[in-house]
């Protein structure tokens, strides 16, 4: 309900502004921008980099200014600035190194490739079976052993 009492007194505000702005330009004083500067104020000249050539216009100018010596001001500044170098024991040359161009294509593919590098141990593991069971020595008992552990992982 707060919001209520607020808006209730924003709008109150609004219409005296309102008015106020109503009352001004009835009187003709809405085309004044400053309200301290009555009609007759001519707006004040300064001659900042101008040299007048009427006698008039020189009370008006205004005096060169004296450059300021800042080299005590910039030297405080950058003795603040300078940064504190610490030493390294070590350098890693890996964050010396650029990487190379392909190296986020490699870390995108990184899980497909070791889910094809386990395929593929798989894969050549069977066929190691395979020519085990077709020897006629020791291979078909020594091809059991190994699928039988094979399947038990």
């Amino acid at each position: 309900m707060s919001n209520v009492g607020s808006m209730e007194e924003q709008a109150r505000k609004r219409r005296e502004r309102l008015l106020a702005m109503r009352k001004r330009a009835a009187t003709g004083e809405a085309g004044q921008k400053d309200p301290k500067r009555s009609k007759d104020d001519k707006p004040e000249i300064v001659l900042r980099n101008y040299v007048p050539a009427d006698e008039k216009l020189e009370v008006e100018k205004l005096d060169k200014p004296k450059p300021v010596h800042v080299e005590d001001h910039v030297r405080e500044q950058l003795e603040k600035a300078k940064p504190t170098l610490t030493v390294k024991d070590e350098v890693d040359l890996l964050n010396l190194a650029p990487r190379k161009p392909d190296w986020d294509l490699k870390r995108d593919i990184k899980g497909k490739l070791d889910k094809l590098e386990r395929r593929t141990q798989r894969a050549i593991a069977e066929l190691i079976r395979d020519r085990l069971r077709e020897s006629n020595q020791i291979g078909p008992q020594l091809a059991d052993v190994l699928s039988e552990t094979q399947v038990s992982k």
